[in-house]
């Protein structure tokens, strides 16, 4: 059974930072592709960042370009998503993906599709205040 499990949520000022963990279990993950995408109430889900399999290139989303950085410990199977300057539009569920064993080594500018996502975590809410 393959879970990815998110933590780190919770509620910021704006301005303020929060540090987002995608634990997996069931798989090793070391090779593949990861992602983060996010769902705000009454929005459909969208792409936030990519990590190649690698860790050697990522792909953000224009809206957190600059704020927001994805990163991996493949020696603990996790997967990072470090925000700073949150402001009140990132609101949401952030949820962490992986694509399937196909698209392992997809990069990180492909994973922004949501179509190529295999996996899904459960989602951990982040909820910033103005």
């Amino acid at each position: 059974q393959v879970q990815l499990v998110e933590s780190g949520g919770g509620l910021v000022q704006a301005g303020g930072s929060l540090r987002l963990s995608c634990v997996a279990s069931g798989r090793t993950f070391s090779r593949y592709a990861m992602g983060w995408f996010r769902q705000a109430p009454g929005k459909e889900r969208e792409f936030v960042a990519a990590i190649s399999w690698s860790g050697g290139s990522t792909y953000y989303a224009d809206s957190v370009n600059g704020r927001f950085t994805v990163s991996r410990n493949d020696a603990e199977n996790t997967v990072y998503l470090q925000m700073i300057s949150l402001k009140p539009e990132d609101t949401a569920v952030y949820y962490c993906a992986a694509p399937d064993g196909n698209n392992r080594f997809t990069s990180p500018q492909a994973m922004s599709d949501a179509r190529l996502v295999y996996y899904w975590g459960q989602g951990t809410q982040v909820t910033v205040s103005s």
